[in-house]
């Protein structure tokens, strides 16, 4: 039987050999993380994720969620594919502009696979060793966790920061029984930086440390099955499932790495493809071609929800009308309301004032990305300056 310290030196080995960047251990007391997590919900910023104001109690005690339960393991999977191309997208209106973790595989089932693989390899190590993987599918801290154990820290836009790789990471976790030694939490390094803040599309960054589901893409385009605000839509510009803004805007994104893992580059052109050829796929090709792929869970009539808003803050042109009318014969009553907002918008070019504000934050984005992100640029890192 191996002592604790090899288990945990085995941990880390198993980590890497399973593709992981970093493996880290906390103690399972939530303390004020699930209390600010509650106070979060009581506000209403969780929209209608109505699964975030259940189980409650298992949030709270880890054990609960598997027996004996002692110690989180946090790991790190970097998904950052490679050719990323962070402005094209930005630069025309008429690209659909989708968040980088949906490009290729979802990876809920790739990273689960893997951290079966490895605790299952742990468990050689000791025969009393009992286990649960969770990877975003469970009431589980995962953030909280990841800066208990020092796998980094929370940034104002509320995910984690690794010093070393910026944000572009997934996390699992693993509940453990065994009682390994727990890692130290890192520095919070923001500092007075706001760039977060500042250019996310929305203002869905109420307060540093905060965000208002409510107003944000990834929930207005993923999690919402509903209208989209009207209020919100032309601030969406070509976002059509999810949002990277805020960590395109972080300068500690300067030190992102390029994903080892092939399954995460883009599949069907989905980084460059038009918003006209995406919005002319009928049902049967969005669930074919997008098999496997996290895309497919919002369904089609979300999907041509998030399209339309999108052609309609796109460049004026008759074909982008026709293409919008011709739709509404086959969608919902709710795709058909946001077709109609959107061929006004094409016709009218209606809400200026917000089309501009709109038009200023993505020129800011684009000037801070081809500033201080130069690996989209393929140039080699620079060193940690971090300004504020």
């Amino acid at each position: 039987m191996s002592s604790l310290p090899q288990i945990k030196a085995k941990l880390t080995e198993l980590a890497h050999h399973y593709g992981f960047q970093d493996a880290r251990v906390s103690d399972v007391e939530t303390g004020r993380y699930f209390e600010e997590f509650k106070q979060w919900v009581s506000e209403g910023n969780h929209g209608c994720m109505s699964y975030l104001e259940r189980n409650q109690d298992l949030r709270q005690f880890p054990d609960k969620l598997h027996p004996e339960t002692c110690r989180v393991v946090s790991l790190r999977f970097d998904y950052l594919p490679e050719g990323a191309g962070f402005t094209q997208v930005l630069k025309d209106s008429n690209k659909a502009n989708i968040s980088r973790y949906a490009l290729g595989r979802d990876y809920h089932k790739l990273i689960r696979k893997r951290l079966q693989r490895l605790a299952k390899d742990l468990c050689q190590q000791t025969q009393e060793f009992s286990y649960r993987v969770f990877v975003d599918s469970a009431p589980v801290l995962e953030t909280s966790f990841a800066e208990k154990s020092g796998l980094g820290w929370k940034g104002k836009h509320t995910l984690t920061i690794n010093e070393s790789a910026g944000s572009w990471f997934f996390l699992g976790e693993i509940f453990i029984n065994l009682p390994l030694e727990v890692d130290k939490p890192v520095e919070n390094k923001c500092g007075q930086c706001t760039a977060c803040i500042n250019l996310c599309p929305t203002g869905a960054i109420v307060a540093p440390y905060k965000v208002d589901a409510r107003k944000c893409i990834s929930y207005l385009t993923i999690e919402n099955s509903g209208p989209i605000p009207e209020e919100l839509r032309s601030a969406m510009g070509n976002r059509i499932y999810g949002c990277d803004d805020c960590q395109l805007a972080c300068p500690w994104n300067r030190y992102a790495n390029i994903s080892q893992e092939k399954g995460f580059s883009a599949k069907h052109n989905l980084d460059k493809e038009t918003l006209l050829n995406l919005f002319d796929w009928n049902e049967q090709q969005f669930n074919k071609r997008l098999e496997g792929n996290p895309i497919r869970r919002i369904g089609y009539q979300s999907w041509l929800r998030n399209i339309a808003i999108a052609l309609g803050n796109s460049k004026s042109s008759s074909q982008t009308i026709e293409a919008l009318r011709n739709k509404k014969s086959d969608c919902s009553e709710l795709v058909a309301e946001h077709i109609d907002w959107a061929i006004n918008q094409q016709l009218t070019q209606d809400n200026q004032s917000q089309r501009s504000e709109a038009f200023k934050k993505n020129t800011r984005l684009i000037r801070t990305i081809e500033k201080m992100l130069p690996i989209s640029l393929n140039v080699l890192k620079p060193s940690k300056k971090i300004p504020g």
